[in-house]
């Protein structure tokens, strides 16, 4: 049995780890930490656990580190994350981080996209990019794994197959992204106000998103090159899922056939990784409530187009952070999730 704490408790991605560990046969919950809120139940924060989990949530702070926990899940926001990981890691607590702060090798790079210093370079060599699909036999052996983004996760598994075969060109990766408001947070701001949000669809960050370093760096990664990916995400007026539509130029001539042939060699034994029917493509409905990346793919001209979709507060986040607990820990990488 694996003892879990959460860190971070009232996030909308620590709710939906509550429900998958519940029905998780080999994880116990054995402490919530929340920076406010301290001794208030986690019902009052979510009435939909009312009389299903009813555990107080205890202060988070330095030092303040549970003594029966074997595993914890940061649900804390990037730049504040990094400031209570060490902490954990330290008193030999191995730790899925949801936020960025470890995502990147470098710390040049996260502190020139995050406009901060990073207060935990130690740690970041040791951290494994929590990708299953294709970072699982290192996942197995670490004791820091950073989740990927939502973004990154269904764009990096739509260019994946196409990149360890250099068919390519890296430097022309065209990626247009649309994802639920649950992708903001549960922090209200008046961009995520329901007046600015329903019946309305926008594009916002545009060529200075934060993922998109994240892609780079993974693509970057598989292939040995430098690219450039052009990232455009929007928001739409729903609450969950998240559509990446990618174009990329193929450096030689390849049919449909064997762009899908490549598509299945790579992920057709992976239990969370599907390929839409031929001629189909994937919708937000079908991935909904699940940990499922469902990828379609198609030849237009010298043209690669690809369409990934996730739901993004599952494989986006909690559900990919638990299949990496999975690993981590040994269980079964399905359990709790299917």
């Amino acid at each position: 049995m694996t003892k879990v704490g959460i860190v971070g408790a009232t996030a909308y991605t620590s709710l939906e780890l509550i429900k998958i560990l519940l029905r998780h046969p080999e994880s116990e919950i054995s402490y919530l930490g929340t920076r406010r809120m301290a001794g208030t139940k986690i019902s009052e924060i979510f009435p939909v656990l009312t009389k299903i989990f009813e555990m107080p949530c205890s202060p988070l702070g330095e030092g303040k580190v549970p003594g029966d926990v074997d595993l914890v899940f940061m649900a804390l926001p990037p730049t504040v994350s990094m400031q209570f990981v060490p902490q954990f890691l330290d008193a030999g607590i191995k730790v899925v981080d949801l936020s960025a702060d470890y995502r990147f090798a470098e710390k040049s790079v996260y502190e020139r996209w995050y406009k901060v210093k990073h207060t935990d370079p130690s740690h970041l060599k040791a951290a494994v990019y929590g990708l299953p699909e294709l970072f699982r036999d290192k996942i197995e052996t670490a004791s820091l794994v950073a989740n990927p983004g939502c973004y990154p996760t269904a764009a990096i598994l739509g260019l994946a197959p196409l990149i360890k075969r250099d068919l390519i060109d890296t430097d022309d990766i065209i990626i247009d992204a649309k994802s639920g408001i649950s992708g903001s947070g549960r922090t209200p701001t008046e961009a995520t106000h329901y007046c600015e949000r329903n019946e309305n669809l926008e594009a916002y960050n545009v060529g200075v998103h934060r993922h998109t370093p994240e892609i780079e760096s993974i693509v970057s990664l598989m292939g040995n090159s430098d690219p450039f990916v052009y990232f455009t995400p929007h928001l739409i007026p729903m609450i969950r899922g998240l559509l990446c539509s990618i174009y990329v130029q193929l450096k030689k001539e390849i049919s449909n056939e064997e762009i899908r042939d490549l598509f299945n060699n790579l992920y057709g034994g992976e239990p969370f990784v599907r390929l839409s029917r031929d001629g189909t493509f994937p919708k937000t409905k079908d991935v909904t409530n699940t940990n499922m990346c469902e990828i379609a793919v198609k030849v237009v001209g010298k043209r690669v187009l690809i369409f990934s979709s996730i739901d993004n507060l599952m494989k986006g986040a909690s559900g990919q952070a638990v299949q990496n607990m999975n690993i981590m820990c040994g269980h079964n990488e399905t359990m709790g999730l299917i």
